[in-house]
């Protein structure tokens, strides 16, 4: 089942078999070189168009890990959970590029719940989809992440002028 929500859920709220999609984010030549520079990788295969053409592709693409990057931006609107922290990439597999012009998005499904801490916390397995704008899978894996549970209510504490008095 695919859920909306503009609510940030804690993990109290979160479903196993829930599914979500995110907005989707174009892929541009300006992003490829921004990308080399931050992470230095300038493999002509992402950066030279003549090069680039008797490559496997024809072409430019993306780094790979650029666009599980960008799937770290679309997946913090879809579903938006409040996160503590990512704990493991389980797998990632890259399975068709990222060409200059696609548009990306994220599909996210719950695939379980562990409660932690007494329930003031818990892990969740994702696994998660990479599309482009033909609904082909360019990338796709299994992740977990910590996620806050809602928050415990408190009794309200006794005030002791008030336990002097009776």
């Amino acid at each position: 089942m695919t859920r909306y929500s503009l609510d940030v859920l804690c993990f109290d709220e979160l479903v196993v078999g829930d599914e979500w999609e995110s907005p989707g984010r174009t892929v541009t030549e300006t992003d490829v070189v921004l990308f080399a520079g931050l992470s230095g990788d300038f493999n002509p295969l992402h950066s030279n168009h003549d090069l680039s053409k008797s490559g496997p592709f024809g072409r430019p693409v993306a780094h790979g890990i650029l666009g599980l990057a960008i799937a770290t931006g679309l997946i913090s609107h879809a579903p938006r959970v409040d996160t503590m922290a990512l704990l493991a990439i389980l797998e990632w597999r890259f399975l068709l590029p990222i060409v200059f012009g696609d548009t990306i998005k994220v599909i996210s499904r719950i695939e379980a719940l562990e409660p932690q801490a007494r329930g003031r916390r818990g892990i969740v397995t994702w696994h998660r989809h990479i599309l482009n704008q033909n609904a082909q899978v360019v990338q796709e894996g299994r992740s977990q992440t910590l996620v806050r549970g809602k928050p415990q209510s408190r009794p309200p504490k006794s005030d002791p002028s008030n336990a002097a008095k009776t």
